[in-house]
């Protein structure tokens, strides 16, 4: 048995467009151009004064009916900057910590979603700008605080966001031999997410383990999407295989 999901990886720039423009809703309408049931975000702000004080996760998660997790990687006083969680299925917390940074704070996210009765981990995460400093962030990812043995157990794993490495990277290779890039297991061509307006890099991820297959992986480009942040969206249509021994009662 298997449970078709459609998840979302999407920087969101703090809401701010290609034009400079604030828009949360605009986010949230690129969003709901995908139809995803779990969505990992990454830069959105909470409580800053530079976007109006608001709390974008919960302004984006209630323009779309669903609940929100965030996790600021920055926080400053009452200003917070990081990573969210957003979906309808029941969710919980399982953890939000800090990674090694030696730049600008980064950290991660970690929650479990009830996908038709099998637990779904997803880790979503923002990596460092250089390259020693996501090595350090990738080793500590793949340690026993995070993903430890879960990545090629029987847990169903998920770890998606803007790890800032292409597949040239330390960093991504480190991942990608524990874990399964989405988009290269579709048999198409991989396609870059920035800059939005004329995408070049693919640094945008969603890796998988094992538990989970690939019905799909593709880059949203519309039209609101190349204004709305300078990423694109990651769309993965994701298969949650049911093991026998978590079939429902």
């Amino acid at each position: 048995m298997r449970q078709r999901i459609r998840f979302l990886t999407y920087n969101v720039h703090s809401c701010f467009g290609t034009d400079r423009r604030l828009d949360p809703a605009r986010i949230a309408a690129v969003i709901a151009e995908c139809q995803p049931d779990v969505i990992a975000l990454q830069e959105v702000d909470v409580g800053r004064a530079r976007t109006g004080g608001i709390d974008q996760a919960h302004m984006i998660a209630t323009h779309l009916n669903m609940e929100a997790e965030f996790h600021p990687a920055l926080h400053l006083e009452d200003e917070k900057y990081g990573d969210a969680v957003l979906t309808a299925l029941p969710m919980r917390l399982i953890k939000a910590a800090p990674l090694p940074s030696s730049g600008e704070p980064r950290g991660a996210l970690w929650v479990e979603i009830d996908v038709a009765g099998v637990k779904l981990q997803v880790i979503v995460t923002h990596l460092g700008l250089r390259g020693a400093e996501r090595l350090r962030q990738a080793t500590a990812l793949l340690g026993p605080g995070w993903l430890g043995g879960m990545a090629q157990g029987d847990a169903h794993v998920v770890l998606a966001g803007d790890l800032n490495a292409t597949g040239r990277s330390t960093a991504y290779r480190l991942l990608a031999r524990q874990l399964s890039d989405a988009q290269l297991l579709t048999g198409a061509k991989p396609r870059p997410t920035f800059p939005s307006r004329l995408p070049l890099l693919r640094i945008d991820h969603v890796l998988i383990g094992k538990g989970i297959e690939v019905a799909s992986c593709r880059v949203h480009g519309s039209t609101l999407a190349r204004s709305a942040s300078d990423h694109l969206p990651l769309l993965a249509e994701l298969d949650v295989v049911m093991r026998d021994k978590q079939e429902p009662s």
